[in-house]
């Protein structure tokens, strides 16, 4: 049989799919836990383990993505995680009832909370929000290929 040659990957295998998670919410629940332990097993998958400081900042972002579609957004939600096929990126599409863009607070280290969005915007290298007809999409990709941890710092995990 012959495959032809725009169909067939480099070096004649079978295209990786990525890795994939999804799930929705009502109203009273959104699953901050379970998406924390959903990013945490398909990282795993991936080859980047839970000790990993990669995994661990993974989980930080989707908490905090989560959260604040359910604490700002009354109504459904949903998130999605993909890991792409050469498992250097993450990308996390989390979606809510709330048309308002996301609102990062301006630092002020005396302050107790509002600080997550400041966090999520260090860590991704992109955070983008779509307004669609029911509410917004933010969008965050989290690189999986850590560099070397900053001098003097020493490194997580």
């Amino acid at each position: 049989m012959v495959i032809p040659r725009r169909n067939q990957a480099p070096g004649g295998q079978e295209p990786t799919p990525p890795l994939r998670y999804s799930t929705a919410w009502e109203e009273e629940h959104a699953p901050i836990a379970e998406a924390r332990k959903a990013v945490r097993a398909l990282l795993a998958r991936a080859g980047h383990l839970p000790e990993h400081r990669v995994s661990q900042d993974a989980q930080l972002v989707v908490s905090e993505l989560v959260t604040n579609a359910h604490r700002h957004a009354p109504g459904p939600g949903g998130i999605e995680l993909e890991v792409l096929p050469d498992s250097a990126l993450l990308r996390i599409v989390v979606r809510d009832s709330s048309p308002a863009p996301l609102a990062p607070r301006a630092h002020d280290a005396r302050r107790i909370g509002g600080h997550g969005l400041n966090l999520v915007n260090r860590l991704c290298t992109q955070l983008q929000t779509t307004v669609l007809e029911t509410g917004k999409q933010v969008v965050a990709h989290l690189h999986l290929r850590t560099a070397p941890p900053e001098q003097g710092l020493p490194p997580v995990g």
